[in-house]
């Protein structure tokens, strides 16, 4: 998959917006665009489709959104067991209204208005933290390591994955209850590629690691697997 790309040649994060007023997404959007790759949505239902189908960086999510707020489309979210972190935009500023931000699965919450340095400062110290903390995933009694590029058997075997590889079961343990469609993972990991490779690269995690790694549920596509 080829990553859009700073100045310095390295992959730009992606981040998942959500806001429903128009002329303010297109502002924030614009400032956010600088540094990141990223994907608006202008409803809870809309991001929340987003989220399971992309991997994520980091979230901006106005608390107020139409039909799904923003505090149950983090609840939808996290019961996904989508850890991408998350920052809650709202005016909503007290401290009852903070509480249930975070309880609802925001790692940070920002009070309008707001200055873009902070905004911009607090979604990198999102992304340090989960650097720091969350650059392991289990897949059974497998451990998997994306910025390595590795998987580690229970024999503490290490298996080297390419990047593309990587990808791809980043994709599918970002969300390791949902079935991912072929069309899915080709929206994210392979654009302009076909269902086949698709097919074709688990075929390589699997030759490589365990064929349990990757689960293939008939008919509909492929999730994360529960090797021993």
């Amino acid at each position: 998959m080829s990553e859009p790309t700073d100045l310095r040649g390295e992959a730009r994060p992606r981040l998942l917006y959500v806001e429903d007023e128009g002329e303010i997404a297109q502002i924030v959007v614009e400032v956010l665009s600088e540094d990141y790759d990223v994907d608006h949505a202008a409803s809870g239902e809309d991001a929340l489709t987003l989220a399971l189908r992309r991997r994520y960086d980091v979230m901006v999510v106005d608390r107020r959104l139409p039909v799904m707020s923003g505090v149950e489309l983090l609840v939808a979210i996290r019961t996904a067991r989508i850890a991408t972190p998350a920052l809650m935009l709202t005016a909503l500023g007290s401290i009852d209204d903070r509480v249930s931000g975070l309880d609802g699965g925001a790692d940070d919450y920002l009070v309008k208005p707001f200055d873009f340095a902070e905004l911009l400062a607090r979604l990198r110290a999102l992304r340090r933290g989960s650097r720091a903390i969350g650059d392991r995933r289990e897949i059974g009694s497998w451990i998997f390591t994306p910025r390595t590029q590795a998987l580690y058997s229970p024999t503490e075997r290490r298996v080297s994955l390419t990047t593309a590889e990587t990808e791809l079961l980043e994709l599918l343990t970002s969300s390791p209850e949902h079935v991912f469609t072929r069309e899915e993972v080709v929206d994210a990991v392979f654009p302009g590629g076909s269902p086949a490779t698709v097919d074709t690269y688990v075929h390589y995690i699997r030759r490589k690691a365990t064929p349990e790694i990757i689960d293939t549920v008939r008919s509909r596509g492929y999730r994360s697997g529960d090797p021993s």
